[in-house]
Formats: structure tokens, sequence, C-alpha cells
């Protein structure tokens, strides 16, 4: 009897992890339906691709010659030739923007998209706990984060290794690197964008579960942003600067291409990026626990 009694509870932890799971499935399959990202994800996955291709066409006393731009532009002069800066100048330039419209996109379709079309309802009717409906929803954007980014440094790297070949990984500092010490450094970069991603998906849920309208969630996503971006130029307001999830997203990454390697602002930006998953979250599932379609 009481082995029974033990059992009990084991049994339902079973089959609630097998009905999310199997909730998980669905909510990819959905996700994946949709053309428009499909369409997202295949052209950030061409972006490195073409960036390799395009500096394979520049003279390299041009690139050189000038101030290189700063900033983006003083990047992508390094990767020329370097098949290890190529993916992360790469995922750099599209941490601005085109990164973010991913998992905005992701966000905004998860609850305000299915309460346009009118699923979202069959969702709260449904005996699923809000908290695992969330969950759901949580899972499935930040699924299509970390194939965004996922992919993004594969064919960045891939293309890296064809032209310019395995005798090209050299951090900024002149350090000669093996590619396996290269693919460290670069999943390091790659689960740092993607916690940022997952930040900015987080806020999207948030958003979503306030309005019918995506278009408007990834509006407001993206215009905040942009904000963020401008107040970060602002030094009266430099007291605000901590708190911006975008601070260090144009130097953070840029880490890995020094030697020795620093975290520090790495770890800082990671911090940051947890924080608003958890205030996105948790604004998302208080909304959803009172919401009636």
């Amino acid at each position: 009897m009481t082995h029974a009694l033990a059992a009990a509870p084991a049994a339902r932890t079973g089959r609630d992890s097998i009905g999310l799971l199997r909730l998980y499935r669905a909510e990819l399959r959905w996700i994946f339906r949709r053309p428009r990202t499909l369409a997202v994800l295949g052209l950030l996955a061409l972006i490195p691709i073409v960036i390799g291709v395009a500096l394979t066409l520049v003279d390299p006393s041009e690139a050189n010659g000038g101030n290189g731009g700063g900033g983006d532009g003083a990047l992508l002069a390094s990767a020329m030739n370097n098949g290890f800066i190529l993916p992360v100048a790469a995922l750099t330039m599209t941490l601005a923007l085109l990164l973010p419209l991913a998992s905005a996109m992701a966000g905004a379709d998860a609850i305000a998209g299915e309460a346009a079309h009118g699923t979202l309802r069959g969702w709260l009717i449904a005996p699923v706990g809000r908290g695992k409906l969330l969950a759901i929803k949580a899972f499935g954007v930040a699924t299509v984060s970390v194939i965004a980014v996922l992919a993004m440094t594969f064919t960045g790297f891939v293309t890296g290794l064809i032209i310019s070949g395995t005798d090209s990984m050299f951090t900024l500092t002149g350090s000669t690197l093996s590619v396996w010490d290269a693919l460290g450094r670069l999943l390091v970069v790659a689960l740092w964008i993607t916690l940022q991603l997952w930040a900015v998906g987080a806020v999207a849920l948030a958003i979503s579960s306030f309005t019918e309208h995506p278009m408007l969630v990834v509006a407001s996503v993206l215009a905040g942003t942009i904000v963020f971006t401008i107040l970060g130029f602002l030094d009266a307001v430099s007291w605000l600067h901590p708190f911006l999830l975008n601070k260090d997203w144009a130097q953070a990454p840029a880490a890995v291409l020094m030697d020795p390697l620093d975290l520090s602002m790495l770890g800082e930006g990671a911090l940051r990026a947890a924080c608003y998953v958890v205030i996105g979250l948790s604004i998302a599932y208080s909304r959803l626990t009172t919401r009636d379609g």
C-alpha cells in the first residue's frame, strides 16, 4: 500500500512530463509551419555567407587604408582572411536588429498571433494550466532563438573555413587558435547571444499577452531596442545605462576575440538578460492567469 501511494506522484509526474513534451512538439510544428519563421531563419543563415563572399571581393589595401568605419566596420575589416572573426562579426551586426526581430516575431505569434486567429481561447479553456501554457510558449520562442543563432554560427564558421582555410584562426591580439579553440569561443558567444534573445522573447511574450495584434508586439519590441540604443549614447542618463538590455551588445561579443579571454562583460550582460527573462515571463504569467480569451 505504501509503495502504491509513493508510486502515484511519480506516475503523475511522468504523465505530466510526457504531456508537456507532446504539447511542445505540437507547438514546434505550429511554429515551423509559418512561412515567415522559415524565411527569417533562412535569411539569417545566409547573412554570414553574403558577408564572407563580399569580403573576398574587397581590396585589402582599401579596407585597411581608411579608419575601418569604427565599430562594426572595424570588425568586418578584421574578418578579412580570418575565419574565426567572420561569424562573430556577423552575429554582432545582426544582434543590433535582425536577431531580436526573429525572437520578437516568435513571441508575438506565440500569444497575440493565436489570439488573433482565435486558437488561444482553445488553450485557455482546455485542461492545461496557465503556467504550463506559458512554459510551452516560452520554450517555443527559445527554440527559435537557438536555431537562429546556431544557424548563423554554423554558416559563418563554415564560410570562414572555406574562404580562409583552417590556418586563419587568429584573435585580434595576434594569437593563433586551433579549430577546436575557435569553436569553443564561438560557442561562448552563441550561448551569450542566445540568452540575450531569450530576454527579448520574454519581453515580447509579456507584451503579446496584452494584445491580439502581433505586429504591435514586434513594433513595440523593435522600438524599445532603438530607444535603448539612443539612451545608451546619452550621458545625461548614464545612471540608466546598467539597466539597458542592449548596453553591451556591440562590444561584449568581441571579448572572445581577445587573448587573454576576459568574460567579465559577458557575465554582466548575461545577468542583465536573465533578469529581463524573469521579469518578462512573470508579467506574461500574471496576465495569462487573469485572461479569459
